[in-house]
């Protein structure tokens, strides 16, 4: 009776990855931001689940709990750096106090959706590696303050260093106030801005004529881009 010869197994199907490595980790950093912002203590697994991972996934791109918080803390730092040289790039005031308000208010819309989370990186274990990354911001903030105080336009009966870290203390006061109690988005702007601005020597009258002038001329800035994003020709109507 003729017997069949063996047949070769089938080949054992392999299933690609899902996400390669770069967007795993750029998903759990972005997951870890979305739910620490509604709660500080989740979980790695927690954390992963958001981000449609395995914990097994996630100890390939982070060891601990601790070394995602610290690239999360990096990665939100590097993001106000860039918004702060933004500023820096695009503000044609030479005053000391528009610079001032204009960071504070560009800080303060930074922040704001991630309100908790950015309170407890900043105040929590992560405190050391937030303070080191946001280094750029500071020196800015200090430079602003040295020519301030140098012209005349700041308080002068404090050292400028020290007015620089005062001025930052008093901005994540207003951040702390936002996760205490309820605080619209535009308060908030508010209020950071006329505190770094009292901080530095304003008084109150003369600090809410600078954020009007800033609020206006930020109002201005937005109707002019939206107006030319909304007559750039497309490729189709070309």
């Amino acid at each position: 009776m003729p017997t069949s010869s063996p047949q070769p197994p089938a080949p054992a199907r392999t299933r690609g990855p899902r996400r390669d490595a770069a967007e795993n980790r750029a998903a759990l950093i972005q997951a870890a931001a979305t739910l620490l912002n509604r709660d500080p203590s989740a979980s790695l697994e927690a954390i992963a689940a958001e981000a449609g991972l395995s914990r097994r996934s996630v100890y390939g791109h982070f060891a601990t709990r601790d070394a995602l918080l610290g690239e999360l803390a990096a990665s939100g730092a590097a993001r106000v750096n860039a918004a702060m040289l933004s500023v820096a790039a695009t503000l044609e005031s030479p005053d000391p106090a528009v610079q001032l308000a204009a960071v504070g208010a560009r800080l303060w819309q930074e922040v704001d959706p991630i309100r908790v989370m950015a309170l407890h990186t900043l105040r929590g274990p992560q405190s050391r590696v937030a303070g080191g990354a946001l280094e750029p911001l500071r020196s800015h903030v200090r430079a602003i303050v040295e020519r301030g105080v140098a012209s005349g336009r700041f308080r002068s009966d404090v050292e400028p260093a020290r007015l620089s870290r005062l001025i930052e203390s008093a901005a994540i006061s207003v951040l702390d106030e936002a996760n205490r109690h309820d605080l619209p988005s535009d308060e908030g702007r508010r209020l950071v801005v006329l505190s770094v601005l009292g901080l530095a020597g304003f008084g109150h009258a003369d600090a809410a004529a600078l954020l009007d002038d800033l609020t206006t001329a930020d109002a201005a800035n937005t109707a002019i881009t939206s107006d030319t994003a909304h007559h750039t020709p497309t490729e189709a109507s070309r």
